[in-house]
């Protein structure tokens, strides 16, 4: 059940004009994003940072192709970031004091466009940002007091219990499909065990399936994984690797099989974790890819299971979408619904690799254009709905990302399934520019909105602000949700999370009373958004950072559950 509460942060100017009833789900395309997002994070108000590979883009720098960008989304327009090393295929996340890090990349491809430092070892920082338009905001690279461990091509990163991230498997190397060169280990940014790398049985395990394991922070301090069609439990502390039962049906949900997934909402008093993964294929993957097609079909699978000893007992359980997808992505909506946007009904991730590519490029086929919505307290059977949504005129496929925004819409960018790095537009999945907003239906009313809400929210923290809640809405159903955006890129989106708050409307109805999360488990401490729906209308999202604001590692905070 969700906790009953409210809040939000600004009566969103985007859309919200008083009409009798909220029009429909819409697409509105606005602006072109000058590269690739291939990587896409939220980190202000109004700014998202997106990263590229180097290709010619018409976003300039210095006079060549830029692959960083800010993404304003206020005015719908792109300002190059300066890099210097490639980060293409990375991974990245925040960190407990709102320092934004990206780790990892490749190797320079064409010597007189690329940059001069190879990527695969680079931990990039972006500080947290101010200023509306990003000015003065800039990526910080040195890789002589900044790097990994080892070299680590589609890697994945998570925030954990004491603000840091775990960097998790990868490839040393540029491989086309397979894993051919694993980075079979974890590390830690910033490093422990005194900067040594951890070996794991479990990414062995998982190969050649098993580029950009899907991982997640449970409310204990233990991470969950799935690669491949394998999942574990790996305590941090104990370095032990627990194995729980497969994706049913031999499904497989990492690179180069992209499936998606997610940690639904958690709700007090007892945050029970719960992970869902849809999507993927049941290919073998001892079938060579030059023996795959663009035209296999995708795997309709949904796998939902309950992290507790009884959940795990059980096992996975299994619905499917209304279509398979290759490459969807899941965005956590403010109303614990989950949206499942984007990816190919056939074929498989990456490119040039098949036996019959899309004009000898795509891996995938056939782009699904309709988004559906999974409802996580439905009736088995019924979660899924797409009544009333609509379908996009833009394929996403390969390198699209997807992101909720603070202004309470679904920002959608990117797609390049093609190996040149000059522009590709004479293919049937050309390189897209395009930028594109998905508006749920409450952005075209008067919707809620929270005033003064904290920068700095430490955990377990009772706190009221004044709330103003158009006269139409009854209060019948009020829920304040924590989110962390997450961190985009091939199909999943690392460290997202909901958490929702238990809170208490005055009877006045002019302020709220929220409870912040417990502690540090049930929430990583970071940066998050505070979004109020009421009704079924969701506010703009009130930026905080959530903890004591500390570099990591950081101490336990808050009260056990």
């Amino acid at each position: 059940m969700h906790t009953i509460v409210t809040l939000h942060l600004l009566c969103s100017a985007i859309l919200a004009t008083a009409v009798s009833a909220p029009a429909g789900w819409t697409f509105v395309q606005n602006g072109t994003t000058g590269i690739v997002p291939l990587e896409a994070i939220v980190v202000s108000p109004t700014l998202v940072v997106t990263f590229d590979r180097v290709q010619n883009n018409p976003l300039q720098i210095d006079g060549v192709g830029a692959w960083g960008a800010l993404w304003n989304l206020e005015t719908n327009t792109a300002s190059p970031l300066s890099l210097v090393s490639n980060s293409f295929c990375a991974s990245g996340g925040f960190l407990s004091n709102g320092t934004m890090v990206s780790v990892g990349g490749t190797v320079p491809q064409v010597p007189e466009t690329e940059p001069n430092i190879d990527g695969r070892m680079i931990i990039r920082l972006f500080e947290p940002c101010t200023d509306v338009n990003g000015q003065g905001c800039n990526v910080f690279e040195d890789p002589a007091t900044h790097h990994l461990t080892t070299t680590r091509w589609y890697p994945t990163a998570v925030r954990i219990y004491d603000g840091s991230l775990i960097i998790i498997g990868g490839t040393h190397n540029i491989t086309f499909f397979y894993n051919e060169d694993p980075v079979n280990t974890y590390e830690f940014f910033p490093p422990k065990d005194n900067g040594l790398a951890r070996p794991s049985t479990f990414l062995e395990r998982s190969l050649p399936a098993n580029l950009f394991p899907r991982a997640f922070a449970l409310p204990d301090g233990r991470v969950f994984m799935v690669a491949n069609n394998r999942t574990i439990i790996y305590d941090i502390k104990l370095d032990t690797e627990t194995i729980l039962p497969d994706i049913p049906n031999s499904v497989r949900v990492t690179n180069p099989f992209d499936g998606t997934a997610t940690l639904l909402p958690l709700s007090p008093p007892n945050y029970t974790p719960e992970i869902l993964v849809c999507g993927g294929s049941n290919a073998s993957d001892t079938i060579p890819s030059a023996q795959l097609s663009s035209q296999d079909p995708a795997s309709s699978q949904c796998s939902r299971i309950t992290v507790t000893p009884e959940g795990i007992q059980r096992g996975w359980v299994v619905e499917h979408m209304p279509e398979g997808r290759m490459m969807p992505e899941m965005v956590l909506l403010p109303d614990g619904r989950v949206l499942i946007i984007g990816g190919g009904a056939t074929g498989y991730a990456a490119i040039q690799s098949v036996g019959q590519a899309v004009d000898g490029q795509s891996n995938a086929d056939h782009p699904i254009f309709r988004p559906v919505i999974y409802d996580p307290q439905a009736p088995h059977g019924k979660r899924f709905i797409n009544k009333g949504l609509p379908s996009s005129e833009i394929a996403r496929m390969y390198h699209s990302t997807v992101t909720l925004t603070p202004h309470g819409n679904i920002f959608i960018a990117g797609s390049n399934p093609n190996l040149n790095p000059d522009i590709i537009n004479n293919t049937r999945l050309p390189t897209e520019f395009r930028a594109e907003y998905l508006n749920p239906p409450y952005m075209s009313v008067l919707r809620p909105e929270l005033r003064g809400v904290p920068l700095m929210l430490p955990f377990n923290y009772e706190f009221t602000v004044d709330v103003v809640i158009p006269p139409g809405l009854k209060i019948k159903k009020v829920q304040v949700a924590l989110i962390d955006l997450g961190f985009s890129t091939h199909a999943y989106k690392s460290s997202a999370r909901l958490v929702f708050l238990h809170a208490v409307v005055s009877t006045n109805r002019k302020s709220i009373t929220i409870t912040t999360p417990p502690n540090n488990r049930v929430y990583p401490p970071g940066p998050g958004w505070i979004y109020l729906t009421v009704d079924g209308i969701t506010s703009t999202g009130a930026q905080v950072l959530i903890g004591n604001g500390n570099a990591p590692p950081v101490n336990d905070q808050g009260v056990p559950v």
